[in-house]
C-alpha cells in the first residue's frame, strides 16, 4: 500500500530549506516555485501559510520577498506535517456495500490503523529539521 502525503508538506519544507540556503537573501515567490517546480500561487498559498505560523517574514514592493525568521535547526519536520497535512494519511473510502459485513465496516476498523501511522510518522518527523535536511542536501554534492 503506498500512502501519500500532501504535497503542502513538500513545498512548506523546500521552501524553508529554499530560504535557509541564503538566510540574508529575500526570494521571491517566483524564485521559490521555480526551484519546487510549481505554480507559482501553490507556493505562496504555503508561504502564506508559513508567514502566518511565524517560520518566514514578507516584503512587499518591487524588491519584496520572503526570508526565514527561525533558526532552521528549531524548525522541526513534525510542526510542518501537522500545520500542511495532518489527517492526508487515512484515504478517503470508496462508499461500500453497507450490507456486506466487511464493506459496512472496513473504514471504521482500519481508522485507528491510519491514525497510528500517522502518530509514527510525526514522531519520526521531530528528529528532523530544516537545517538536517540542508545539511543532507549539501552531503549530495
Amino acid at each position: 500500500m503506498v500512502m501519500q502525503m500532501n504535497s503542502d508538506f513538500i513545498v512548506a519544507v523546500h521552501s524553508l530549506v529554499f530560504l535557509a540556503y541564503a538566510p540574508d537573501n529575500l526570494k521571491t515567490s517566483d524564485n521559490i516555485a521555480k526551484s519546487v517546480a510549481v505554480h507559482p500561487v501553490r507556493v505562496r498559498k504555503v508561504l502564506s501559510l508559513l508567514r502566518k505560523h511565524g517560520f518566514i517574514q514578507s516584503k512587499h514592493g518591487a524588491k519584496g520577498g520572503f526570508i526565514l525568521v527561525q533558526d532552521p535547526r528549531t524548525i522541526t519536520l513534525d510542526k510542518l506535517y501537522v500545520l500542511t497535512s495532518e489527517g492526508s494519511l487515512k484515504p478517503k473510502w470508496p462508499d461500500a456495500n453497507q450490507k456486506c459485513a466487511i464493506g459496512a465496516n472496513i473504514e471504521r476498523a482500519m481508522d485507528g490503523i491510519f491514525e497510528t501511522t500517522e502518530q509514527r510518522v510525526v514522531a519520526n518527523l521531530k528528529d528532523y529539521t530544516i537545517a538536517d535536511v540542508l545539511h543532507r542536501i549539501g552531503e549530495q554534492d
